[in-house]
């Protein structure tokens, strides 16, 4: 739903003008949810409230109503107090856009960002949700979040007299407050309901200060992974016009394997690893974390190795068309294939920081996460700026790769290399089966669209075709000879 949300912002508006300025939008209210760790929300409250749950549920549930009511709180504050500084905000998050663009950035801004409110109250929701084993729920809420948006975007011009040009993005930015609040917030408290939500009015509780000590790092630690995108925009925006948008769509097209797979293997295992804890078994902890490594790593490595051969023509038919033409389409490959290259190490901190969380240590990720942010920042304004946005791009990916490196070593020294045995060979493994394929794909794909006489979206579609039969049949006999470790779990869902 992303990548049709941002196909219909690209046929649009293309790269440059209202787009830089409404994915620019987006950095001061993602700070705020970044600041009151919203995103790590379910990481914090699942292992104090199972315990409370196990222990005394009458109680569990007042410590539950502490935790949303002060969030609640501080979420209006903080949203309000945005809302008020909008303008001398817009400065500052986009140091390279015009007084007028400052303007209508602000304007954006105030719309966008009450949608806090409801993420933040919805992730106290949603941790409910994870702990009861509850993911389907979850999983709809970005569906409807960002159906709402693309509604919002094309309905708007068509209920008032304006044209979308006067309307610019405003309706995409409407959508996104609506699209929070039925899909981050409504949806789960529906459910939570359902189930038994007991919320009252809670201001004090014993485990509040253990809840903040865990989550004060995760509030004050600024990590290289939690500032990626914010920094794309903020230093795209001094790269020139389009850069933000050229940006934000190849970061959109490497994060789809990393969404599909980090992802679902992160969130699914977490709740299982802090029960391994709880019961005392390191062993089966280290087997669980080692599996999700393992399944992550040996599906990504074939995957962004095929992206990056056929980022031409992917980027063809998922945004090409309208006001992205086949200029933008080019200028966003490198970016694309640059992007790509630590989609892996983004599969391994998505596992990884949540065993750091599952023992109770959010403190090692976000001090060594602040250190590599601050390491980083003048190299961003420094170097990276003046040469343009695949500097930008390969420092994104350069520092987020270290960053992970460093974590995985700390784990190793404290906890030995159990979680990691044999996964090198299996990354070296995965990477010698698919470099052939991506090879051969790279040179079909690029002779295919030199040459075909055809509509620009059926030649992608076509070339695409063409590049993944390709890559197929040169990497599953590769992977069956020296791999077969790595499509065993593919095979053994299929003979079910």
């Amino acid at each position: 739903m992303g990548l049709i949300r941002d196909k219909v912002i690209s046929w649009q508006f293309g790269a440059g003008g209202e787009a830089d300025m409404y994915f620019a939008a987006f950095v001061v209210p993602d700070i705020i949810n970044y600041l009151l760790a919203g995103g790590f929300m379910s990481i914090t409250i699942i292992p104090l409230l199972s315990r409370r749950f196990q222990e005394d549920e009458a109680d569990a549930w007042r410590f539950f109503s502490c935790v949303f009511c002060w969030t609640l709180t501080a979420s209006l504050l903080l949203t309000g107090a945005g809302i008020l500084a909008a303008g001398p905000l817009a400065r500052l998050v986009a140091p390279g856009f015009s007084p007028e663009q400052w303007q209508r950035l602000a304007f954006f801004m105030r719309i966008i960002l009450p949608a806090q409110i409801f993420f933040l109250c919805g992730a106290c929701l949603t941790a409910l949700l994870y702990l009861r084993r509850q993911f389907s729920v979850p999983a709809l809420a970005p569906l409807i979040y960002n159906g709402c948006i693309i509604a919002g975007g094309l309905l708007l011009p068509l209920l008032g007299t304006g044209t979308q040009s006067g309307y610019g993005m405003t309706g995409y930015c409407v959508g996104v407050t609506i699209g929070a609040a039925l899909g981050t917030f409504a949806l789960p408290l529906r459910v939570a309901a359902g189930g038994g939500l007991h919320l009252r009015m809670v201001w004090r509780h014993r485990l509040m200060g253990r809840f903040l000590l865990t989550a004060l790092p995760l509030m004050l630690g600024q990590t290289v992974i939690m500032l990626d995108e914010q920094f794309l925009r903020v230093f795209g925006s001094l790269a020139g016009d389009g850069a933000v948008s050229l940006l934000n769509y190849a970061r959109r097209i490497a994060q789809v394997p990393v969404g599909l797979m980090g992802q679902a293997a992160a969130v699914a295992s977490y709740p299982f690893l802090v029960s391994l804890l709880t019961q005392g078994d390191t062993e089966r902890f280290d087997q669980t974390l080692r599996s999700a490594l393992r399944a992550g790593l040996g599906l990504i490595i074939p995957c962004a190795l095929w992206m990056m051969a056929s980022a031409w023509p992917i980027l063809g038919v998922i945004f090409q068309g309208g006001r992205f033409g086949a200029t933008e389409t080019l200028a966003a490959v490198p970016l694309t294939q640059i992007m790509l290259a630590s989609a892996p190490l983004w599969i391994v901190y998505m596992v990884l920081v949540r065993a750091y969380y599952a023992h109770g240590d959010t403190l090692t990720p976000a001090v060594t996460g602040t250190i590599m942010t601050l390491a980083c920042l003048p190299l961003y304004y420094y170097w990276a700026v003046p040469l343009g946005a695949w500097a930008i791009a390969a420092l994104s990916g350069a520092s987020v790769s270290l960053y992970v490196l460093w974590l995985v070593g700390i784990w190793v020294r404290r906890h030995g290399g159990g979680a990691f045995a044999g996964l090198c060979g299996l990354g070296l493994r995965a990477l010698a089966c698919s470099l052939p394929g991506a090879g051969a794909a790279w040179r079909l794909s690029r002779y295919c669209l030199e040459h075909l006489t055809l509509p620009p979206i059926l030649a992608a579609c076509v070339t695409l075709a063409v590049s993944g039969l390709t890559f197929a049949l040169l990497f599953l006999p590769l992977v069956r000879w020296l791999a077969p470790s790595l499509l065993e779990p593919v095979l053994r869902r299929l003979r079910r």
